[in-house]
């Protein structure tokens, strides 16, 4: 007997004419997922989306098909022909299934005919459905309010039979909403960004900053890393590795201590801008989140965004550090995160950081600095790779 996993997508289905598009990209990408467990057909039909388990793992394809970002739910189902008989049978073996593995009590039967040539209505498949399970099982009940189990029975072309929905992340098929520059730090905060972003269909590269040797080789592992569990969602990420050790000793040495923090952010957005427009990138994305930490109050936001002209996301911006966390902890990038491995923000860092930046006297200290060749150099030097999860 054919089982199929049946995909759904949300969002997708209110495309109107560019509805074609972000489907053949959602099948594209779970084709792309479960390449790696073997030659699944995956395929599109009734506004859903089919892959044939045939003799397949279900939990490994499940596993991997539920995080792939525009997947809203999947089930397992039976596919049998179209015939009450074999629904029946079939609706009646999976309810012994559900009796068996959860010892369930209760049931109702839910019914959708998409086939109009079918000669039963819904209604009519359901209380056919009902009291053949009635009929022919011990110690169980109908009950349409709060059941143990739903057995959902749909007629197409064939017929599917199902009870468990298995929830996804949502959000868009990735690639299909440009791309964009994530700023990936080390710590908790930007990998949740970056993934939240990319769940809107966002494609995303990566520029993260440290002070080699003034910061280790394993805090930049560290954050390999944490773009390689990315990738997981996302498929292959370039990260762009700059030096900024050069940038923070001439603001050391000619600004005032206290702006070392904002000055450096500035610096930050001006090269990821820069390598953004050269990657065709269309925003920045960063973690910050307002009044964690001294460059992130609406003043020093405001100031590090003048240093820009594209937009920059920030979808952590309103999020509580606890959800922040839970959400790390969901994509399995917490563990790494929390290593105690320095970055290059704990480099000269001043006792006082300013808080509440002006733009104009932060212009003035900048006009003490050669901007563009520090940006130019630390580019020339930057170092890339390219991450993808195994």
């Amino acid at each position: 007997m054919e089982k199929v996993l049946i995909v759904r997508y949300g969002e997708i289905s209110l495309k109107g004419l560019n509805r074609p598009f972000f489907e053949k990209t959602l099948v594209k990408n779970i084709k792309s997922k479960v390449e790696e467990i073997g030659e699944l057909n995956v395929y599109r039909a009734h506004g859903r989306i089919y892959i044939e388990l045939e003799d397949y793992d279900e939990e490994e394809v499940i596993d991997n098909v539920k995080e792939v970002f525009g997947v809203v739910s999947l089930s397992v189902a039976y596919v049998i022909e179209a015939n009450m008989d074999k629904i029946c049978e079939i609706a009646k073996k999976h309810i012994d299934e559900c009796t068996e593995e959860y010892k369930i009590k209760t049931f109702k039967v839910e019914s959708r005919r998409g086939n109009k040539s079918f000669p039963l209505k819904s209604p009519e498949i359901s209380k056919i459905v009902g009291g053949y399970i009635l009929k022919n099982t011990q110690n169980i009940k109908v009950d349409v309010h709060k059941p143990d189990v739903v057995i959902n029975v749909e007629v197409r072309d064939k017929a599917y039979i199902y009870s468990k929905k298995i929830s996804g992340f949502g959000g868009m098929p990735y690639g299909t909403s440009g791309r964009a520059m994530l700023l990936l730090s080390g710590g908790i905060d930007s990998p949740v960004a970056g993934w939240l972003v990319a769940k809107r269909g966002v494609e995303i590269e990566a520029v993260h900053y440290h002070s080699y040797p003034f910061t280790s080789d394993r805090a930049k592992e560290k954050v390999i890393e944490l773009a390689r569990i990315l990738s997981k969602y996302c498929g292959k990420i370039r990260i762009h590795l700059i030096n900024l050790l050069n940038i923070q000793k001439a603001i050391n040495e000619k600004c005032p201590s206290e702006e070392m923090t904002i000055l450096s952010r500035r610096f930050m957005m001006r090269i990821a801008e820069k390598i953004a427009l050269d990657r065709r990138c269309k925003a920045l994305i960063t973690g910050e989140s307002i009044g964690q930490v001294a460059s992130q109050t609406l003043e020093s936001i405001n100031v590090t965004n003048a240093a820009v002209k594209i937009p920059v996301f920030r979808p952590l911006i309103a999020m509580d550090k606890l959800d922040i966390v839970n959400i790390s902890k969901k994509i399995g990038t917490y563990e790494t995160s929390i290593q105690p491995f320095e970055d290059c923000c704990t480099v000269f860092l001043p006792d006082r950081p300013v808080t509440k930046p002006r733009l104009e006297r932060i212009l003035k200290s900048e006009n003490l600095l050669d901007v563009e060749k520090l940006i130019s150099e630390a580019v020339a030097n930057m170092e890339i790779i390219e991450v993808e999860y195994d």
